[in-house]
């Protein structure tokens, strides 16, 4: 695998999975890759990264640093460029805060956007941005 971000979410999450969609377009150049806290992938970033599976936030590898929460959407919205960068002054606000705004949300997206039964499964002309189940 090369050092380029991968993108952890929660694979049957409704708003995770339509947060995914969404970045999809928003990053032609395909610089960031996906995968499912559940899938094995996922579970062996997060292994190597030295954190706990926990489908509750959203984790960004990128080389040998993880970003969790806030820090990984805001990082995120940094390699997504002009104009989602400028989401960086959340930056602003303490990370306890921020955190604590992601947590309620984490808390309550299965009640707000509803769950899926398994993980999407990826159109073909995405499909290379997802990673399979080995890492």
């Amino acid at each position: 695998m090369s050092d380029d971000p991968v993108l952890l979410f929660d694979g049957v999450c409704n708003l995770c999975n339509g947060v995914v969609q969404l970045l999809v377009p928003l990053d032609p150049a395909g610089r960031i890759r996906y995968a499912p806290i559940q899938s094995a992938a996922g579970q062996t970033l997060l292994s190597r990264a030295g954190l706990p599976d926990d489908p509750d936030t959203v984790v960004l590898v990128e080389g040998d640093r993880a970003y969790t929460k806030s820090a990984a959407v805001l990082r995120v919205a940094e390699l997504l460029g002009w104009p989602y960068r400028l989401l960086g002054v959340a930056r602003l606000l303490p990370r306890r805060l921020r955190d604590a705004c992601y947590d309620v949300v984490a808390a309550n997206r299965y009640d707000w956007f509803g769950r899926r039964e398994q993980c999407m499964v990826p159109d073909d002309d995405v499909r290379d941005r997802f990673l399979d189940d080995e890492v």
